[in-house]
């Protein structure tokens, strides 16, 4: 049966010479894989340079019920990204929340919220004229809140670390090591009450962008069962740097 949905594209496999296994996020049935014949070709109607990292699309699909690999029918930029591709620092965070969307989305569920999300927050990235060295960061503890580990400021001004591992302010060194300590607790807090559209408003300097951005990081791997190696941050830390 065919089906009218917006994709975001997170992962493109080489499947036989000429064609590709394409993951990508749509809005109407979450995380789903895609085989798209012939996408090397000259005359494709679906071509690669549509099924770079965060490419949004419109789609017509076939969708069957019991999963496995689907089928596009029809697909179409919407819209074209016009800076991401040509952007170095922005081409470097859009790899980046790439692989941490593909590691973090892992169910097919149909979840509108997010996936307006995640379209706002790429469409912002695509047209700011901001330098976006901190949109990294800001992006994913935002995007927490829709899977379900958003860090929980309720004393995020009265206590003196924060717990990775739990999520939480507290006052006492935790009893491991996953953990923000008070020194750096108050650019923290920063980057937790950050909205995408001030990112620049955070003063961070390259070390302390690192050590955040390592931190969230760790966060997620603290979270999220299976998470693997993330590697494309270094790439971003040495873009920044």
């Amino acid at each position: 049966m065919l089906h009218k949905t917006a994709g975001i594209v997170l992962k493109t496999t080489n499947y036989a010479e000429s064609s590709v296994v394409a993951k990508i996020y749509t809005e109407k049935f979450g995380l789903q894989s895609y085989i798209i014949n012939g996408v090397k070709k000259p005359n494709a109607k679906i071509r690669m340079n549509m099924l770079q990292p965060l490419s949004i699309l419109d789609m017509v699909v076939y969708h069957k019920q019991n999963g496995g690999i689907q089928r596009i029918a029809e697909a179409r930029p919407s819209p074209v990204l016009l800076s991401i591709p040509y952007h170095i620092i922005k081409s470097s965070v859009a790899l980046f929340l790439n692989e941490m969307l593909y590691k973090s989305l892992k169910q097919p569920n149909h979840e509108p919220l997010l996936f307006q999300f995640l379209v706002n927050a790429i469409l912002y990235l695509d047209c700011t004229h901001e330098k976006c060295s901190n949109y990294a960061s800001v992006f994913l503890v935002q995007l927490s809140r829709f899977l379900g580990f958003s860090p929980d400021i309720s004393y995020a001004d009265s206590r003196l670390y924060f717990d990775l591992q739990n999520g939480v302010f507290v006052n006492m060194i935790p009893n491991h090591t996953q953990y923000i300590g008070s020194n750096d607790l108050k650019n923290w807090v920063k980057i937790l009450r950050c909205s995408l559209t001030d990112t620049d408003l955070l003063n961070l300097n390259p070390g302390n962008r690192k050590y955040f951005l390592e931190q969230i990081i760790n966060y997620y791997r603290l979270h999220i069962d299976g998470l693997g190696e993330v590697k494309s941050h270094l790439v971003l830390e040495e873009v920044l740097s």
